[in-house]
């Protein structure tokens, strides 16, 4: 089962690893950041074009919200450029500036008092976790589905922020265990256990509010 929440797509099933980039995609990143780190900002502005939307979901993922997310990337962006003569392997510009991401959006996460206040008071109709519409189900179905998919998304919400973020980061698609273990700053393997029992607590907690969850 898998359902969209923080605009993102995450599975209830199986912890599959996610996928490898092309290495085409990683050598045009080496090249521009390269020319970035001489001072090149022509290239620097490809780079960001090129990792946006993985940057846009990772802050996605620590906030929650789209707004808020575009906000930690334009400033992750901004860091990253007065950076870029740090960056000491070109190779890596694309874990480097998730990282910053990812500061970024955790910064404006804790600085948000609000943040947890809106998450467990936000009026159903405004959820993030929607359903995919379809002209096969009927009204009561596509209800019932529209319900199911808000539970689910606040279940996941509910999460402690150890256990929610390698998740959230995971269902992005964007990243290998070991960009998510540098991200947060804790063993591969710590990741995959956080991902593994995650999972457990979300199916528990489903099943006891009535969602059958599928392997």
């Amino acid at each position: 089962m898998s359902v969209t929440v923080a605009g993102l797509t995450v599975s209830l099933g199986s912890s599959a690893a996610p996928g490898m980039r092309d290495a085409t995609f990683d050598a045009e990143t080496t090249q521009l950041a390269v020319r970035a780190r001489s001072g090149d900002r022509e290239a620097f502005s490809a780079l960001v074009s090129l990792h946006q939307r993985a940057a846009r979901r990772v802050a996605t993922a620590a906030l929650g919200a789209q707004a808020e997310a575009e906000e930690a990337v334009q400033e992750a962006c901004l860091t990253a450029w007065q950076r870029i003569d740090r960056l000491e392997d070109p190779a890596a510009f694309r874990s480097w500036f998730l990282r910053i991401t990812w500061r970024k959006a955790l910064d404006r996460r804790r600085s948000v008092t609000a943040w947890v206040r809106r998450l467990r008071t936000e009026p159903a109709d405004s959820d993030p976790a929607e359903s995919i519409p379809s002209s096969a189900v009927t009204p009561d179905e596509e209800f019932l589905a529209r319900e199911r998919d808000q539970a689910i998304a606040r279940v996941i919400r509910s999460l402690p922020a150890r256990l929610r973020d390698p998740f959230l980061l995971a269902a992005t698609g964007e990243h290998r265990y070991e960009d998510i273990a540098r991200m947060l700053g804790i063993p591969v393997g710590t990741v995959k256990w956080r991902m593994v029992e995650a999972r457990r607590l979300l199916r528990e907690k489903l099943v006891r509010l009535g969602f059958g969850v599928d392997e």
